[in-house]
């Protein structure tokens, strides 16, 4: 799993045609790559932070959302999905407390609930 580095800003406008591609469904596989890394570089650009890490393995992870940072070893907060879950709940098909009650997302530490960030807003 790559790590993904807020490198460059992202758009608006990238997001919105991921969130397009997303929503029309039949990804092929190296859609499903892109829409996993630009929405979550698009989380961490909103919400920046060291606080939460959240993985989309094999894609990409990020760390996100301000509050205390950690500096060795696993996070205390980090949330876990795989792509369609991720895809799901960054346009509103699938909801927070769906995902974790179906262990489709597992989420550990006090800072770990997403809910305020999910699903994302068209532009």
């Amino acid at each position: 799993m790559s790590s993904v580095m807020v490198r460059r800003p992202i758009s608006a406008a990238e997001v919105d045609a991921a969130l397009a591609q997303i929503t029309v469904g039949g990804l092929a596989p190296a859609q499903v790559r892109d829409c996993v890394r630009t929405t979550l570089r698009w989380l961490a650009q909103l919400h920046p932070g060291h606080t939460v890490e959240i993985r989309v393995p094999p894609h990409a992870a990020v760390q996100a959302v301000a509050g205390p940072r950690h500096t060795r070893g696993t996070p205390p907060n980090v949330v876990e999905t795989d792509p369609s879950s991720w895809l799901e709940l960054v346009v509103g098909t699938l909801s927070w407390d769906d995902a974790l009650a179906s262990g489709r997302v597992v989420a550990s530490g006090l800072r770990a609930d997403l809910t305020g960030l999910l699903p994302f807003q068209r532009r």
